[in-house]
């Protein structure tokens, strides 16, 4: 059996028109919903065997606050260039690269292919929000037999839930 959860990077900054879209950092409402989500998450004790992220700024460093609150070595994320600005079969065949030695994977990226996966995977039409994340239970033994309509979305949270309109 795995389990994928998919992160959206938290909110970024356009305050600098020189910065590429790769390289917009994350803003003030990003910089408190990725540690805050982060240590949601942390405190419901789900294990994480890997951790995959764009390498996008505003993706990386959203990470960077998971691995930190689940006591996981930043050197121990895998950055994959193949998840920025992913379709849903890029996203795919990430997923279905994955070795099968880990069955909890956490991947951080990008709308609109997060969301598009999600509905692909699971059937369920979702609009993912920044900092959101995903659960996606499937009974697969092996990420390569992951495809459509295979997983089942198991939870869905994002900060509004938690925090409102901050």
């Amino acid at each position: 059996m795995k389990t994928l959860y998919l992160v959206r990077h938290a909110k970024s900054s356009w305050d600098n028109p020189r910065w590429t879209d790769f390289e917009r950092p994350l803003n003030r409402r990003g910089e408190h919903n990725a540690p805050f989500m982060a240590e949601m998450f942390a405190a419901r004790k789900k294990p994480i065997d890997l951790i995959i992220s764009s390498p996008a700024m505003r993706a990386i460093s959203t990470a960077h606050y998971f691995a930190k609150s689940l006591d996981i070595p930043i050197q121990n994320i895998v950055s994959d260039a193949g998840i920025y600005d992913a379709t849903v079969n890029d996203l795919l065949r990430i997923v279905n690269s994955i070795s099968d030695q880990y069955a909890h994977v956490m991947m951080f990226g990008h709308n609109p292919g997060f969301s598009q996966l999600v509905h692909y995977l699971t059937g369920k039409p979702i609009d993912m929000p920044t900092c959101a994340i995903v659960r996606i239970g499937t009974i697969q033994e092996s990420w390569a037999h992951v495809s459509g309509n295979c997983g089942v979305l198991e939870d869905f949270d994002f900060p509004k839930k938690h925090l409102g309109d901050l």
